[in-house]
């Protein structure tokens, strides 16, 4: 068995793995669904999100496998976090590396394994998103491609739990942590060509809401919104509150005509609870939007000023069809 080598800058890897002050914490709902996304994906019996610490591997979230955490001298993601590549086992009872590992002779009995590094804010790489089965395969581009876009999933969430970025009463990402997250992906989508869209909006008339029914249907409001987001938006899409009543989204690999779509929908599920006077106020929005692709990708900040000017001039045109001007 070859135990794994000790990465380059290890002491700054450790420092930004214990920065995050995630290590012996609860399993959390949004690290336990990229692992259960990667095990019916994949269709694997394990899917982990592991992260390796000085002398362990400590397992976050856990699909298929029951142990909390293992050694990190046994460790199959102890050599993934050696490379940003993803690394590949495809039999490690055939692997001179693994062939007696006790992880591969005992429980849980490996044979393929496939880790991509999860990167902190710093670039140091603190530990993988995993699959594991107990037969040997392979992987093609596209499996190793959404591998990686789940790992980019892992990564945004430990940047929400290292910044503390989430807005406290929507549970969406703070305007601080949407500015980080947003931008972290637009710079993916540079390096792969994928466009995408911002999607800004502004809930009508919610100064009115305060004021007629107080500040706690005005937090309803907002709370609601926010869940409605959640429902008709993808998983890999970015979601925030700027502030007041100003919400944002972020889709990767998304055109303007699938970004409306997701709009439509938004509308039409508002517009159900509207006509069955199930919330008590009305809630509607004006929303812009603003586009960017591959090699021309723009900045976050310009994407959110441009598709705020188009969500004005939105609401300025609502506003005249209201007032028949």
């Amino acid at each position: 068995m070859m135990e794994p080598a000790t990465p380059a800058g290890e002491a700054q890897r450790l420092d930004a793995l214990l920065q995050l002050k995630i290590l012996d914490t609860a399993a959390e709902e949004r690290f336990d669904r990229i692992t259960r996304i990667a095990q019916k994906l994949f269709d694997v019996p394990i899917a982990l999100v592991s992260l390796v610490d000085s002398n362990r591997q400590w397992i976050k979230s856990s699909c298929g496998l029951d142990a909390g955490e293992t050694s990190r001298d046994i460790s199959f993601c102890g050599h993934a976090i050696l490379s940003d590549e993803v690394f590949i086992v495809p039999d490690a009872s055939a692997d001179e590396r693994f062939a007696d590992n006790p992880l591969v002779t005992e429980a849980p009995h490996i044979r393929f394994y496939a880790g991509c590094p999860l990167q902190a804010l710093d670039g140091s790489r603190v530990g993988t998103l995993c699959i594991i089965d107990r037969v040997a395969r392979e992987l093609d581009d596209s499996d190793i491609k959404a591998l990686q876009d789940l790992a980019s999933m892992v990564e945004n969430e430990l940047a929400a739990v290292h910044m503390a970025i989430l807005d406290e009463l929507t549970g969406l990402a703070s305007r601080r942590g949407f500015m980080c997250l947003a931008q972290k992906n637009l710079n993916i989508g540079k390096r792969t060509g994928m466009s995408s869209v911002v999607a800004y909006f502004d809930i009508d008339n919610f100064k009115k809401i305060n004021e007629q029914l107080g500040h706690d249907a005005g937090d309803a409001a907002l709370t609601f919104f926010a869940s409605e987001m959640e429902s008709v938006f993808r998983e890999s899409d970015i979601l925030g509150r700027l502030g007041g009543d100003e919400f944002v989204a972020l889709m990767s690999n998304t055109t303007l005509v699938d970004a409306q779509l997701v709009v439509d929908r938004l509308q039409q599920r508002l517009q159900v609870h509207q006509e069955s006077d199930a919330l008590g106020f009305e809630l509607q929005f004006s929303y812009g939007f603003a586009e960017t692709t591959g090699a021309e990708m723009d900045s976050i900040a310009n994407m959110l000023s441009r598709a705020d000017l188009i969500m004005y001039e939105d609401k300025r045109n609502a506003a005249k069809s209201a007032t028949g001007t």
